[in-house]
């Protein structure tokens, strides 16, 4: 990919939204939910903090994060959507 994230922003590839519920039903186009679940493609190097103490973001490319449900930017690149979010917008890692 031919975008790289500045700052403290991060890169993320975001999930399919859910085609289902979970009885199996269908969930129409227009209906699905924006995913709040995705995967970091690339990482910005990191801003200064309050004292001038540079902070490299908690997370790495290939993560799983969980986000803000209306935090980022949407962009597309070729024919891929990703979202753009600083880093403080990320919730949470998902672990195995």
């Amino acid at each position: 990919m031919n975008l790289k994230p500045l700052g403290d922003r991060v890169i993320v590839k975001q999930d399919a939204a859910e085609e289902k519920t979970a009885a199996g039903l269908l969930i129409a186009k227009g209906a699905q939910e924006k995913p709040q679940r995705g995967t970091v493609i690339s990482v910005g190097e990191g801003k200064l903090d309050k004292d001038g103490n540079f902070v490299k973001p908690a997370v790495k490319e290939g993560d799983s994060v969980l986000y803000g449900k209306y935090g980022g930017t949407e962009v597309k690149v070729g024919d891929d959507d990703y979202l753009i979010l600083r880093a403080d917008d990320i919730l949470g890692i998902f672990t195995a």
